[in-house]
Parts: structure tokens; C-alpha cells; sequence
């Protein structure tokens, strides 16, 4: 049971921030859409990184960025720079409305 919590983010997914689109891509063209700000997203702290895979940090980062968009309204983030420190994971990104 206690191996099985260390499976899942911590960060989890609020109302409907699975809807919002995480870009990466150099594809991205941001022309069209409504800049609100930069966000970002984080798991893992100095006494929990030892109980989580990378790819469960990675996705509850992932989480936490969608969460931290979905609060300023974006439907879009374009991820700049995913920083990977000994005890944790960040993401960073900028939000943006995108459909009108």
C-alpha cells in the first residue's frame, strides 16, 4: 500500500486543467493567442524525491503547471525549460489563450 503512493504525483490534476495543451515544439506560434503570464510547475521536495520515480516527477510537474495555467485562464502553455534538480522537478512555461 505505502509502495503504491509513491506511484502517483502529488500534484494532481484540478477541474478541467487536462484540457490545457502543453507545447514544447518549435511549431508553437503564439501570433493568434492572448499572452497571461509565465508559470510553472514543480514535484518532488528534499524529503519525498527518494519515494518517486523521475517520470511520476516529471508528471506531477506537468501537473502543477497545468494547475498553476488553468488559474489564470490559458487553454495553452508553451513548456520553455524543464529543469531537473537533485531532489525535484521544474517546468517552465508560458500561458496563453489560444481559442477564441
Amino acid at each position: 500500500m505505502l509502495l503504491a503512493g509513491c506511484s502517483t504525483p502529488m500534484a494532481t490534476l484540478n477541474g478541467d486543467a487536462d484540457q490545457i495543451e502543453v507545447r514544447f515544439d518549435s511549431h508553437f506560434d503564439p501570433q493568434e493567442c492572448q499572452w497571461l503570464g509565465d508559470v510553472t510547475g514543480s514535484e518532488g521536495h528534499w524529503y519525498s524525491y527518494l519515494f518517486f520515480t523521475n517520470d511520476v516527477m516529471v508528471r506531477g510537474a506537468v501537473n502543477d503547471l497545468r494547475n498553476n495555467a488553468q488559474q489564470l485562464g490559458a487553454d495553452t502553455v508553451y513548456m520553455i525549460n524543464p529543469q531537473d534538480f537533485v531532489t525535484s522537478f521544474t517546468v517552465f512555461g508560458t500561458a496563453y489563450q489560444c481559442q477564441r
